[in-house]
């Protein structure tokens, strides 16, 4: 009965111990999401912007020139860019993003696969540890990016696959990330690249009509590059975002779940401790009528 006592109260100590920890995690996470948050409010406008022009850009002057980053081509070579974290403890956020990356490999472009062209370049470690060993023909140039975020680094990565795209070494590239929309809700999302997708005008409405100065091919020389750098780092800092609100969210329910177990392993502590106590009364009140008897 004494072993027993004390096992349940180590256990207590234990989940004590490990609630402290969840309640830190939680907090620093919360610190952290805030400022992950306010970065990607502020620039999901502009990315959102960026991407309409450029899309409108590149579909009104269809037929007037050749853009090679918006150049369709039979799809033969894949480039996957999946971001995740680099930590886990955040429920189940880098298990949806790595299952997307699954999915559309096996439904989207599963021929490809088995002739060895699709590639993965991972932004994150999580996702570059679990498919690597899924046998997924990975590269981890990006994978730390997290560790030093900044635009320059995800602009590093972004001319890096529009190089290898006009290079013709990948014939369409795409983005798995996930969409911040809040604290407890994210939307993994699967996003065209490269080559630019078009705007598709099913109103009947006419195209934007724009007046190019300089002229057109400098402009979109210039310009092109550079949206789509804005658009990869819209994509990492969703996913910044994403994790720390995921991270937050399952250390939060961790520690709820910590006070639902305390209360019941305080409940069969009582019990044990009761159940020693009688023991020991019954054992004093025999002894005592055995020496009267």
């Amino acid at each position: 009965m004494a072993g027993q006592l004390k096992e349940v109260r180590n256990r207590i100590k234990s989940v004590q111990s490990t609630q402290q920890i969840t309640k830190a995690m939680k907090m620093v996470s919360a610190a952290k999401l805030r400022r992950a948050q306010d970065a990607i409010t502020q620039m999901r406008p502009y990315a959102k912007k960026l991407q309409e022009m450029l899309s409108n850009i590149v579909s009104a002057t269809e037929g007037d020139m050749t853009i090679k980053l918006a150049e369709a081509r039979n799809v033969e070579k894949v480039l996957l860019i999946v971001i995740t974290s680099d930590r886990g403890l955040c429920g189940g956020y880098n298990a949806n993003l790595i299952k997307l990356a699954k999915n559309t490999i096996a439904e989207k472009y599963a021929q490809q696969h088995k002739n060895g062209n699709v590639t993965i370049w991972n932004i994150g470690k999580k996702g570059f540890e679990s498919l690597s060993k899924a046998g997924y023909k990975t590269n981890d140039t990006f994978k730390d990016i997290f560790l030093n975020l900044s635009f320059e680094n995800v602009q590093a990565a972004a001319q890096a696959a529009m190089k290898a795209f006009e290079n013709k070494e990948f014939d369409a590239v795409e983005v798995i990330y996930s969409e911040f929309r809040n604290a407890a809700t994210q939307r993994y999302t699967l996003e065209q690249f490269l080559p630019i997708p078009k705007v598709t005008n099913t109103s009947g409405s006419k195209k934007s009509d724009f007046i190019f100065e300089p002229a057109k091919e400098e402009l979109i020389a210039e310009l092109m590059p550079k949206i789509l750098n804005t658009q990869l780092y819209k994509a990492v800092l969703d996913c910044h975002a994403s994790e720390h609100g995921a991270r937050m969210t399952a250390m939060d329910k961790a520690s709820d779940n910590a006070n639902e177990l305390l209360k019941s392993l305080k409940i069969s502590y009582n019990r044990a401790r009761q159940a020693a106590i009688t023991t020991e009364l019954t054992e004093i009140v025999s002894g005592a009528a055995a020496l009267q008897g």
